[in-house]
C-alpha cells in the first residue's frame, strides 16, 4: 500500500464544518448510538471518528487503523498502526460500522478482495462497510497539467476497483457524498507541497514547482469547488 500522511493535516477534510457534514452524511446511512462499535480503516489522524464518539458519546472508542504513526492522533479513538488485514485476520470483535474512506485505492484489487471479505466477517448482523472513493465523473479537484494527467490514470483503476465492488453478491446500497469546498489559493498550494492526495506522492520536487506555478496562474485568489465522493454501502444480513 502506498503511504501518505498529509490527506487530512490542514486540509477542507480537517476543518470542522468538512467533519461535521460527513458525520451527518454517516448517521443518515446508518442508525448508531452510544453502544455502537466503529472500526475506521485508513484513519489518518482519526478526527472523523473522533468527533463521533463525542457526538453520540460512543462507550467504546472507535478503532482507527493507519500504516502512519501520528503521534497527533484523536485521542477520542483507539490507534493502532497496523495494516488492515493483518488486523482484521485476527479480530474477534464485531462492528457495527467498518468504514474505508478514500484508501481503498491503496490496496491491491487481490488485497480488496480480503478486506471486504474479512471486513464482512467483522460486522454484527446489520452492520455496513461504508466505502467512499473520488467521483471520476465531473470531478472538481483542482489541478495541475500533471496532476490531471495523474488522477486521471488513476480514475480508470478506480472505475475498475468501483465495478468489482458492485459485482459482489452482498446487499449494497449506493450514494453519494457532496462538500462545498471553499480554499484560499495559498493554503491550497501549501496542501500542493505537502501532498495531500495520492496522486502527487512520486511527483519530484520540480514537478511539483512546476505545478504550483501553473496553479498561481490558473485559479483565483479564492477557490470554490465541490468536493464528490462516491458511496458504496455493504450491509450484513441474517440468512
Amino acid at each position: 500500500m502506498l503511504s501518505f500522511k498529509n490527506w487530512d493535516n490542514k486540509t477542507w477534510i480537517s476543518s470542522k464544518k468538512y467533519i461535521q457534514s460527513f458525520n451527518n452524511f454517516l448517521l443518515k446511512q446508518k442508525k448508531l448510538n452510544k453502544n455502537s462499535k466503529i472500526l475506521d480503516i485508513g484513519c489518518g489522524r482519526g478526527k472523523i471518528m473522533g468527533s463521533l464518539s463525542s457526538k453520540l458519546k460512543l462507550i467504546h472508542k472507535p478503532i482507527g487503523l493507519d500504516i502512519e504513526n501520528h503521534k497527533d492522533f484523536d485521542k477520542r479513538i483507539t490507534f493502532k498502526k497496523i495494516n488492515a488485514i493483518q488486523y482484521l485476520r485476527s479480530n474477534k470483535k464485531k462492528f457495527d460500522l467498518i468504514l474505508i474512506k478514500q484508501t481503498i485505492h491503496l490496496f491491491n484489487l487481490k488485497d480488496i478482495k480480503k478486506v471486504l471479505t474479512y471486513s464482512h466477517s467483522s460486522l454484527e448482523i446489520g452492520g455496513i462497510i461504508l466505502i467512499l472513493t473520488l467521483a471520476t465523473k465531473n470531478n472538481e479537484i483542482p489541478t495541475f497539467f500533471l496532476m490531471k494527467h495523474k488522477l486521471n490514470q488513476s480514475f480508470k483503476r478506480d472505475i475498475l476497483i468501483w465495478k468489482n465492488l458492485l459485482q459482489l453478491n452482498i446487499k449494497k446500497n449506493i450514494t453519494k457524498f457532496n462538500f462545498k469546498v471553499n480554499i484560499t489559493k495559498k493554503n491550497y498550494i501549501e496542501m500542493i507541497e505537502q501532498r495531500y492526495i495520492s496522486t502527487l506522492l512520486n511527483l519530484n520536487d520540480l514537478q511539483i514547482l512546476n505545478g504550483i506555478k501553473e496553479i498561481e496562474a490558473k485559479y483565483k485568489n479564492k477557490i470554490i469547488f465541490n468536493d464528490r465522493l462516491n458511496c458504496v454501502m455493504f450491509k450484513k444480513i441474517k440468512l
